[in-house]
């Protein structure tokens, strides 16, 4: 491998506050690229699973978004490379001076190296940014602590975004993220009652945990290189006695079976929460008028 110019973290949510990190060392690879002809590459050095999920799996943390989702948002900034690294029990035994050579050194080469002001390594989280530049020095690469982000004098951190996105306030989790707030999944086979009743949908497997709660949104659905407006439920379906959860998007003018593709939605604005109707054509009905209320937002028209 050549020699990097490297960001490090998880970057779950890929937020403003990674976005930065992320884009200085984009910056500062060019730059000395240019200033001393040096061809290295930016490369984001990531982690899958989530750290939190080995080492407290009785007390999970809900995913802002997938391993897939991540890297395509990372490399969508620019980065020559992103790098995943499984994380194990094993890997999280690494003293700090083994991760650093083993890792930083040995694999990927640093010249340097950006992380967050709270970045931690090594076992037991005994390495902080302080250890971190003392064996740069050692080693010979050069450590840039890139500082926290606020939004609003709120300090941008992905806990703070899961929380917001799960209690539906995706307006102030969206400012945090530096875009709307998605659900990214792969299509699957459902019960088929949009279709029974008219309008047809996609029901979501979600990639993530961290979901909006239950209701009716306006989205805007994107497939492969295409974008569609759409609406979106979310929960259970009282009207027919169904306790199990769903998430299915009505795509608007789309009518080719997707089974099995990935598809990616973002929210708009949440129309209702979820209600029992009386009947299938009280059902309908509402849905008719979700359907027309979400394509008046979506063309602007409030």
């Amino acid at each position: 491998m050549r020699k990097t110019v490297a960001a490090i973290g998880i970057f779950d949510g890929v937020h403003l506050g990674h976005r930065k990190i992320i884009r200085a060392a984009v910056i500062a690879r060019r730059a000395m690229s240019t200033a001393k002809r040096i061809g290295g590459r930016s490369v984001v050095i990531t982690f899958d699973p989530h750290p939190l999920k080995v080492l407290r799996p009785h007390k999970p943390i809900p995913s802002i978004m997938s391993t897939a989702h991540r890297v395509r948002l990372i490399r969508e900034l620019g980065a020559d490379a992103c790098s995943v690294i499984k994380f194990t029990k094993k890997f999280s035994n690494l003293k700090p001076r083994d991760f650093v050579k083993k890792i930083l050194v040995d694999r990927f080469m640093v010249l340097e190296l950006f992380v967050g002001t709270n970045f931690v390594f090594g076992k037991g989280n005994a390495g902080d940014t302080a250890l971190l530049k003392r064996f740069g020095r050692e080693y010979g690469f050069k450590v840039t602590v890139v500082p926290l982000v606020k939004v609003g004098g709120k300090i941008i951190s992905s806990t703070t975004i899961r929380d917001l996105i799960i209690r539906g306030r995706l307006a102030e989790a969206s400012r945090m993220l530096g875009r709307p707030v998605t659900v990214f999944g792969t299509v699957v086979s459902g019960a088929s009652r949009g279709r029974l009743l008219g309008y047809p949908t996609a029901n979501i497997d979600p990639h993530h945990e961290a979901i909006p709660p239950s209701g009716v949104y306006a989205v805007r659905v994107r497939l492969g290189n295409k974008k569609f407006g759409g609406a979106l439920f979310i929960g259970h379906r009282p009207t027919f006695g169904e306790r199990e959860p769903v998430i299915e998007a009505h795509i608007f003018d789309f009518r080719s079976m997707i089974y099995g593709e990935d598809i990616e939605v973002t929210f708009v604005k949440r129309l209702r929460g979820v209600r029992k109707f009386a009947g299938h054509e009280k059902l309908v009905e509402q849905i008719r008028k979700d359907d027309a209320y979400a394509r008046r937002i979506l063309s602007g028209k409030r």
